[in-house]
């Protein structure tokens, strides 16, 4: 977000109105849908404190407002997309507060440093981190101020991606302007999940650890309003959808019909898939393989010291195997630059894992995967997918890909074709690994065995390339001693 972010205004015979204006909280996104606010007009809000958290066609963020003063007004409800560089909040600034060209600039587009003040500026607090996809903002050794009429004052600093409620034997406080004065202590995907059934948080009661609100307690705060109103319960909504933006079509009061918007990541999904669908020359190749002795290596190394605490699986060796492959033949991992007519070749492996989580598809890569050792490829592996299904993707780690695994296996699927990621010159789905009769050393005996399938652009990689890499993935699954022969 740049210093545009933030503007101010003197009304005639009132105080100064600032403008916060909504940033561009990755590279080059144009709009972001307001999901949640957390303050009203008439609260007091300080320096750094998340007023509403936003999704973007990448990942849900939070947005702290950089300046202290009272709310003025909300410019949009929630559920609207909101351009970036649009004002959404107004606030009447406290008397004394710093001036506008003082002020840092609220969300940067990625998690790097500020820049030095400039002369006459103020440098900014410290403490002041990135917040992206509900991390929270960090801690810092200024309080900050209650909310207007808040009977107690939330905790300097609540733990990461949570916001603070006080303790479940506590008295219920009061709301104010209709908000409650206390934010609960729950994850981004459990608020997602509260909105969608029009539940609010502070009427649920935690039962996880530190008072955290969970997925159960939500559906059991859920459950008494669904008896009351609906003679048939009612389904949860799909990935993506909102009690307050799906519209249904009824004919004797069964719904007959329910249309969902497309926004957010769905959307982004939707576009960057024909993008590449209809730009991409795909082709995809298949094997059918014995994975039995890559399977009893897994059971070894769950066992194996050097694994402790990580997750092992075949996931784990199948991504192994294909950066050997990528090893052995490099000029699979390219990208096609169509604006210089150039193919541009990657001494790097940015290894994207395809996640499905509540919001829809995500593809995070693990950096540098190449240079990993396995224990450290099962950390990243284990750490990608964990902070994927609790929201808290950041939009860097889904950027600078270069070649994709979908493991579709996990849903009982022998395989697909899968479409490439946008950029990328490799897809690899991996099926399930099924018990199945195999010919080995000359009988036929019962195997652990599954179906790979290679997609790649056409433009960049030839079939002979495709087929090379393909068979590599293959021989090493099969025989996967050749992960130190290869390597």
């Amino acid at each position: 977000m740049t210093d545009t972010a933030t503007s101010a205004r003197t009304p005639s015979g009132g105080s100064p109105v600032r403008e916060f204006k909504m940033p561009d909280v990755g590279e080059g996104l144009t709009e972001a849908e307001i999901l949640k606010w957390y303050v009203a007009p008439g609260d007091t809000v300080t320096d750094g404190q998340v007023v509403c958290e936003v999704e973007t066609a990448k990942a849900a963020v939070e947005l702290p407002i950089p300046f202290d003063g009272v709310v003025h007004e909300l410019r949009f409800p929630e559920g609207t997309t909101v351009d970036v560089g649009q004002v959404i909040i107004t606030v009447d600034v406290a008397p004394g507060s710093a001036p506008a060209e003082a002020e840092a600039a609220a969300v940067p587009s990625q998690a790097e440093q500020q820049p030095a003040p400039q002369a006459g500026e103020q440098a900014a607090p410290p403490a002041r981190q990135p917040v992206l996809v509900g991390y929270g903002v960090a801690e810092s050794s200024t309080k900050r101020r209650p909310r207007k009429g808040a009977a107690t004052a939330a905790p300097e600093a609540a733990p990461a991606g949570t916001y603070y409620a006080p303790p479940a034997d506590a008295a219920p406080q009061e709301p104010v302007n209709g908000h409650s004065t206390a934010r609960p202590l729950a994850k981004p995907p459990v608020r997602k999940l509260a909105k969608d059934l029009g539940i609010d948080l502070t009427t649920v009661r935690p039962t996880g650890p530190d008072g955290i609100i969970t997925r159960e307690d939500v559906h059991a705060a859920a459950e008494p309003a669904v008896r009351a109103t609906e003679p048939v319960p009612a389904a949860e909504p799909a990935a993506g959808t909102t009690a307050a933006t799906t519209a249904a079509t009824t004919l004797g009061g069964e719904a007959r019909e329910t249309r969902i918007p497309v926004k957010g990541v769905r959307k982004a999904t939707a576009q960057a898939m024909v993008d590449s669908a209809f730009s991409a020359p795909h082709v995809t190749e298949f094997v059918t393989l014995d994975v039995t002795r890559t399977m009893k290596l897994v059971a070894e190394l769950k066992g194996d010291r050097a694994f402790e605490g990580l997750r092992v699986n075949p996931l784990l060796l199948i991504a192994k195997a294909l950066l050997v492959a990528i090893k052995r033949n490099p000029e699979v991992n390219a990208a096609w630059d169509e604006a210089n007519q150039e193919i541009v070749q990657k001494h790097y492996v940015n290894l994207g894992i395809a996640a499905a989580t509540p919001r829809g598809l995500l593809v995070p890569n693990i950096k540098d995967a190449h240079a990993k050792t396995l224990p450290e490829l099962a950390g990243a592996l284990g750490e990608l997918v964990s902070t994927a299904r609790e929201g808290r993707t950041s939009p860097a780690a889904m950027q600078g890909g270069t070649v994709t695994i979908t493991n579709v296996g996990v849903f009982g699927v022998d395989t697909g074709t899968p479409i490439l990621n946008p950029g990328e010159s490799a897809i690899l789905a991996v099926g399930a690994i099924k018990l199945q009769p195999w010919v080995h050393k000359g009988k036929v005996k019962p195997r652990q065995v599954t179906t790979l399938a290679l997609s790649f652009d056409h433009r960049l990689v030839d079939g002979e390339l495709g087929s090379k890499v393909l068979a590599d993935v293959a021989a090493i699954l099969e025989q996967p001693k050749r992960l130190i022969t290869w390597a």
